[in-house]
């Protein structure tokens, strides 16, 4: 009993002593320790980043993740200041799985989430139904959107990273009547946004040019056998075949060409041009045409040291779609500095006005629509499992400083 008691006398003394204790360390603590963190959350603006980080076309996200994170790790690096305070630049990066009712929902997360811009969303699928809800408040997206109705919508907040489209498809349906000879022309699309968009700018310019399209076909972006579109497709006897969608479906297909003795090559867009597309199809890519926006790597006027310090960063090789994701992240950035704001309505007007020299481009800008002014394109062709250079049309300013540096 005496014992009980003088356990709890010693309970007491000893809780005292630590409420004391607690007492003194909060009299002591520096004046505005407490709200430091407040302030310090306060200057950092939030970028976001929505993109397929999973599933069949993760790859894509994921490498163009890199180039918007790399961005933002270069201007952190530069100690940037808005308003006359340092800020920090951070980037929500979410996994939209190419998917439109996903894509949506992130949209509106951001939304709430007050973020200062978005770079994404990376499918047009995804893209454009995401737009309006970015348009309702008033945040910019600069996407890698390609679909033409991204930009037709009449919104204020929409820009590219890439060409669209109507040009991309426009050189390639050119491209095969011309300079191909390609008569009889069969056409293959994924139905997506993308697929189907490109397609349609790619039959549009090879009939203008005086080629015939003999069939339209079209399948799926999880389809992987095509072996009744391609035995259809062999009896109309093709010059070439054209396919509207991802390297998922154009790797076997190109296959599967090959074994049916289909003769024709296969041509497609930038998502066909891919390092993917060569591991998928293997010898059989030989032969295969993709058209991809802008100039090639090394032409690029930031292309040579952006490809040394991705490889540095990532220990891993510059694919397709990280230095337009670069690009677009450090585009926006520029804009809030120079309307010395990251309040979207405030740098907004200055983002649809800017001149950036970046790594793909010396002269980005934006027309009235938010399309790039001097988006150029090249067409590249497997040969012996490699994508080499074929030609490369437009490309504005950048393209004069690539012949120039040579």
């Amino acid at each position: 009993m005496q014992a009980s008691k003088l356990s709890t006398l010693t309970l007491a003394v000893a809780a005292a002593v630590a409420l004391s204790a607690c007492g003194k360390k909060e009299e002591t603590a520096p004046a505005g320790a407490a709200s430091a963190p407040a302030a310090s959350a306060s200057n950092v603006i939030k970028i976001g980043f929505a993109a397929p980080l999973t599933g069949p076309q993760s790859h894509y996200g994921e490498e163009y993740k890199n180039g918007v994170t790399l961005a933002i790790e270069d201007a952190n690096a530069e100690k940037p200041t808005i308003g006359g305070k340092p800020v920090t630049f951070e980037l929500d990066a979410q996994d939209d799985q190419a998917d439109p009712k996903t894509a949506t929902q992130l949209a509106q997360k951001f939304v709430d989430g007050k973020v200062a811009g978005i770079v994404g969303h990376f499918n047009s699928g995804t893209s454009i139904p995401a737009s309006k809800i970015y348009s309702d408040a008033g945040i910019p997206m600069i996407a890698m959107a390609t679909s033409p109705v991204f930009t037709s919508q009449g919104f204020k907040n929409t820009f590219r990273s890439m060409t669209s489209d109507t040009q991309q498809g426009g050189v390639m349906g050119k491209f095969a009547v011309e300079k191909l000879h390609a008569k009889k022309i069969v056409i293959v699309d994924d139905r997506t946004a993308y697929g189907q968009g490109l397609a349609d700018e790619f039959e549009k310019a090879a009939r203008a040019a005086g080629g015939d399209v003999v069939k339209r076909e079209f399948t799926n972006d999880k389809a992987t056998d095509f072996t009744a579109i391609l035995t259809s497709i062999k009896g109309a006897n093709p010059d070439v075949v054209f396919y509207g969608g991802a390297d998922a479906q154009s790797a076997p297909m190109v296959k599967q060409m090959k074994r049916l003795g289909l003769k024709s090559p296969l041509i497609s867009g930038e998502m066909t041009k891919t390092p993917t597309f060569l591991q998928l199809a293997g010898k059989e890519a030989d032969g295969t045409i993709a058209s991809l926006a802008g100039l090639p790597l090394e032409q690029m006027p930031g292309g040579k040291d952006y490809e040394a310090r991705y490889k540095a960063r990532f220990k891993a090789d510059v694919a397709t779609y990280s230095p337009y994701g670069y690009d677009a992240a450090r585009t926006l950035i520029q804009a809030m500095e120079q309307a010395n704001s990251a309040d979207p309505k405030v740098y907004l007007p200055v983002l649809a006005k800017i001149t950036h020299q970046g790594v793909t481009s010396s002269n980005w800008t934006y027309d009235e629509k938010g399309d790039l002014k001097d988006g150029g394109i090249t067409v590249y062709k497997v040969e012996n499992g490699q994508w080499k250079v074929m030609e490369t049309v437009g490309g504005g300013a950048a393209a004069k400083d690539a012949s120039a540096a040579k």
